[in-house]
């Protein structure tokens, strides 16, 4: 996995075997993926890496993250929650998500069309981080465990996609991880259920 958000742009994520060839999700993508950062990067945001992805930073705060996808590539906002979006461009992540996050595009030319709702979008973030706001998170009955915690905390699109769940959903995962003997057998069933969560879908869910 890249540890330098530059790699991804060039390389992509380095999560799969396609990672530097032209198959890449990144590369496939490569033209709207950086204008998704130079929009970031002229909002003054702190580029960084999460899950192997660009993750743009403020006031200690992940405010965006880059991803890209077979489909699509995606802007997403961990703390969407907090946002206006008065023109109603965000999208749930999953269809069983609670809160629009993201922003899905197919073409390059879509970003340099909402340019400048998405630097509006942006300006926003950085000022709730500045003023320290942060949502409102939905109480959960059971306890999280600590390797999830850290998991959390270490990706942010992770962690805007569990935020997202409903408390039934979220318990399901925990309830799954307990079963688990070892931190680590935890951590791996964290990565396979990792493309479930940002679906919006439970532990035992299809």
């Amino acid at each position: 996995m890249i540890t330098e958000a530059a790699a991804f742009f060039e390389d992509g994520c380095g999560r799969c075997d396609r990672f530097a060839t032209p198959d890449c999700s990144a590369r496939l993508w490569r033209d709207g993926v950086l204008a998704l950062r130079r929009l970031c990067l002229d909002a003054g945001l702190e580029e960084a890496v999460r899950w192997g992805h660009p993750c743009y930073r403020h006031a200690g705060r992940n405010l965006a993250l880059i991803g890209a996808f077979r489909e699509d590539f995606r802007l997403s906002f961990p703390d969407a929650a907090l946002l206006g979006d008065p023109e109603g461009l965000l999208e749930k992540p999953g269809p069983n998500s609670q809160t629009p996050s993201m922003l899905r595009f197919t073409d390059a030319a879509q970003v340099a069309a909402m340019a400048p709702a998405i630097a509006a979008l942006l300006a926003e973030a950085k000022a709730k981080a500045e003023a320290g706001l942060k949502p409102a998170r939905a109480p959960t009955e059971v306890e999280l465990p600590e390797v999830l915690v850290r998991a959390l905390d270490e990706d942010a699109e992770l962690a805007e996609g569990f935020a997202a769940l409903t408390p039934g959903r979220q318990r399901s995962y925990v309830i799954a991880l307990a079963s688990a003997k070892t931190e680590a057998t935890q951590s791996k069933r964290i990565a396979k259920y990792r493309d479930k969560i940002l679906a919006g879908k439970g532990a035992n869910d299809y």
